[in-house]
């Protein structure tokens, strides 16, 4: 059958996307939009179709989830939904990971330039799937649901959806593999492919999706999900044109992304000053004794400089040029997950309760240098954990408005950065015992969406309750991962001391887990998160980061005979010097000083521990009121020895109260000593810098060190003659005598 032009007026929706572009880049503004008539018009009325079309996203998302989905989503909100206009550009939003509204839009676009409307032709009822992030997806983990929206014979629109994955197929069991090197190690890829039509998924593809997976009840139910929560966005458009008619729909989506657009740059001068912002933030990966492959066999290190210009006419740029090198690693990042990132920040800090759609996009200007890590440029390399540079490179992005804003004075707004949401635990196994022998299960607690948010400049940071892609999902219950992954029960969860990083108003405070392996065989356990490195930019005017992770695991355990004979098992790691670990087991227990681990086989009896992680302070810690330390000791936050060290607090711990009791005498002493020894020890800049510079010359920076700014000084011509300039190197200079 021959194809037909579906777009408005008889155009193509390719030559719908090239006129909006023209427009935007001709006009500076969406369309090309002067005014915003319709609002100007009746404001009641455009108000009110804005919240219509938001409410029934809310609507469809918390519905579709309800309807059938896998625990990820039910229990902490994994999911999201979006209109989008013919061309792909988002109009209002749902609740939920809107880290992954933009990634759609750049799917529509990928169908839209391919020519899908010619092949394989775009009709009323067609379902696509995506999951390929050199489509604009994150990582293959995230898989979308996109269906057309017509209108009689137009193409009006489109309705997306996104879930997050159990499993994905890829080399191991879980849903970020840090082993993946290449694509063909990332798990099914699904390219923008139609499957299905009238509104049904075929079977052929049904059958060979849950074949691709580990969980194929649980893919199911998250198919059904999305499809569900489209279809009710799709009724939603059908019931709004009913009642406000076809043309003044068309007129209000393109007036709705403007306005999205005018609202950030009125926050952007509204909030932050004029200038230019910059800092820097690293991530570690230790793989040299790790990795499968020769090619991987190295530790690395990546550089994250960040720089934001803000103009006086609420103009924003965001550049991440000096980026150290892509490689052979799941962290790197393509253009889905460093717009992802971007955006789902923005919704936080600037244009949250307003109309968020992707006028905020359009108001921004991005460099992801070619080459680096934000933008490889090659398709064949993996993309399963871009998290993994993601998360701490953008909380530079965090601290940069945060100074602009605390220098416009909303010190409440004020957010140094977040904790990193790495994976607790991930892997899988198989059930050798019980009613459910012979099947798999996945080990993928999504605990990770609980972290600690930093401290603002008036409070402290959020406990346990924050995750940069979905601020509103929490740790979950125990109950629920227990449910689908019964092969590793919980034998605790209570807070972990000394993660919350310490100032004056200290960071979120988190959790410590331990789990066994029961029933089971085959099992596969591994994780990701910074080590030796603090993974983000740090505390803020004095305040100290978050803590870097660590892992704990004890293999050939006697725990079998502990339970047995009623003993006591290790429930934490709160005393690492004197672990309980060591005191309660026999076996093989291994302390790793960083996050991220590679698989590793598990046996029926072992143990690990794993925590989350906290958020960044902000101030001195020896200006942090007294009782404020207390209240810290009796929640389990900090330790005696942190408070003293750190603190500067002298604290007993009251048997007959059950209460800790703050010496103030003592306290105000040692804080004393505490800031005599500081300006003993401390260096002005001319020594610092003398002191740095000359790690450089003499060789002390480590292999990994010296290859990560080698990539950044080949990369970069700008951030190059920046850092020769400052350190006072001459132009030919290479690190490491290279």
């Amino acid at each position: 059958m021959e194809s037909k032009n579906i777009g408005w007026n008889g155009k193509s929706l390719k030559s719908m996307l090239e006129e909006s572009e023209k427009l935007l880049e001709d006009k500076k503004s969406y369309y090309g939009i002067e005014h915003l008539s319709l609002k100007e018009e009746n404001p009641f009325r455009y108000e009110r179709a804005y919240a219509s079309l938001r409410g029934a996203l809310v609507s469809a998302r918390e519905t579709a989830l309800h309807v059938a989905a896998s625990p990820i989503v039910t229990e902490i909100g994994e999911l999201c939904f979006g209109l989008y206009t013919p061309e792909g550009d988002s109009i209002a939003v749902s609740t939920g990971i809107l880290v992954h509204i933009h990634t759609m839009s750049e799917g529509i676009k990928f169908m839209i330039r391919e020519g899908y409307e010619e092949n394989p032709t775009i009709n009323q009822g067609d379902i696509f799937l995506n999951n390929d992030p050199q489509c604009g997806n994150v990582h293959t983990t995230d898989v979308q649901t996109l269906i057309p929206i017509f209108w009689e014979e137009e193409l009006i629109g489109w309705a997306g959806g996104v879930t997050h994955q159990i499993d994905i197929g890829g080399i191991t069991p879980g849903h970020t593999l840090v082993s993946s090197i290449q694509r063909f190690d990332d798990g099914a890829y699904y390219t923008c492919l139609k499957i299905g039509s009238n509104d049904k998924i075929w079977r052929d593809h049904m059958i060979s999706a849950k074949k691709a997976v580990r969980s194929p009840m649980y893919w199911e139910l998250d198919e059904k999900c999305r499809l569900a929560g489209n279809l009710m966005i799709r009724d939603a458009v059908f019931e709004f044109i009913e009642r406000e008619g076809i043309e003044y729909y068309k007129k209000f989506i393109r007036e709705a992304i403007e306005e999205g657009r005018q609202i950030l740059q009125k926050r952007v001068k509204e909030r932050l000053i004029p200038g230019r912002y910059r800092a820097s933030s690293f991530m570690d990966l230790p793989m040299k004794h790790q990795a499968w492959v020769p090619l991987a066999k190295e530790n690395r290190i990546s550089n994250h400089p960040l720089e934001i210009i803000v103009k006086e006419d609420g103009k924003f740029s965001v550049s991440f040029d000096g980026a150290s090198a892509g490689g052979a690693n799941a962290f790197n990042c393509d253009k889905g997950a460093m717009e992802g990132g971007q955006w789902v920040l923005l919704t936080q800090v600037l244009i949250y309760g307003d109309k968020v759609n992707d006028g905020a996009y359009y108001a921004v200007e991005k460099n992801y240098p070619l080459g680096s890590w934000a933008n490889p440029g090659d398709p064949y390399l993996s993309y399963q954990a871009p998290w993994g540079n993601l998360i701490p490179a953008y909380t530079a992005m965090m601290k940069c408005l945060s100074y602009g804003l605390f220098a416009r004075g909303f010190r409440e707004e004020v957010v140094p950065g977040y904790g990193f949401t790495g994976d607790s635990i991930q892997g899988g196994g198989i059930f050798n015992a019980g009613p459910l022998k012979g099947e798999r299960w996945m080990l993928s607690t999504f605990e990770i969406s609980g972290q600690g948010l930093g401290a603002s400049a008036v409070r402290d940071g959020l406990n346990w309750g924050y995750a940069m892609w979905n601020p509103e999902s929490d740790l979950g219950d125990v109950e629920t991962w227990e449910l689908f992954q019964g092969g590793i029960p919980y034998l605790s969860r209570k807070v972990k001391p000394n993660v919350a990083g310490f100032g004056k108003y200290r960071g979120g405070g988190n959790y410590g887990s331990v789990a066994f392996i029961a029933n089971s065989e085959k099992v596969e356990f591994f994780a990701g998160r910074e080590g030796l490195v603090f993974h983000g930019s740090g505390g803020m005017h004095g305040g100290y980061p978050n803590s870097t992770s660590y892992r704990l695991q004890a293999t050939n355990t006697n725990l079998a005979e502990i339970f047995q004979n009623k003993q006591d098992y290790p429930i934490s790691d709160d005393d690492t010097r004197n672990g309980e670990f060591e005191r309660f087991l026999e076996g093989d227990i291994e302390r790793k000083p960083y996050g991220t681990i590679y698989p590793i086989s598990l046996h029926n009896y072992d143990i690990i521990h794993f925590s989350e992680s906290g958020g960044p302070g902000y101030g001195d810690p020896l200006e942090r009121k007294l009782e404020s330390i207390k209240q810290d000791l009796d929640d389990g936050l900090y330790t005696p020895e942190t408070v003293n060290n750190v603190f500067g607090v002298v604290a007993k711990y009251e048997k007959t109260t059950k209460e800790w009791e703050i010496d103030v005498e003592e306290s105000t002493k040692h804080r004393e000593e505490i800031k005599k020894e500081r300006e003993e020890k401390s260096m002005n800049f001319e020594e610092f810098w003398k002191y740095e510079r000359k790690k450089i010359t003499e060789g002390e920076l480590s292999e990994h060190v010296n290859r990560m700014y080698s990539e950044s000084l080949k990369l970069s011509k700008t951030w190059s003659k920046e850092f020769k300039e400052f350190w006072k190197f001459p132009e030919d200079f290479q690190m490491g005598g290279d």
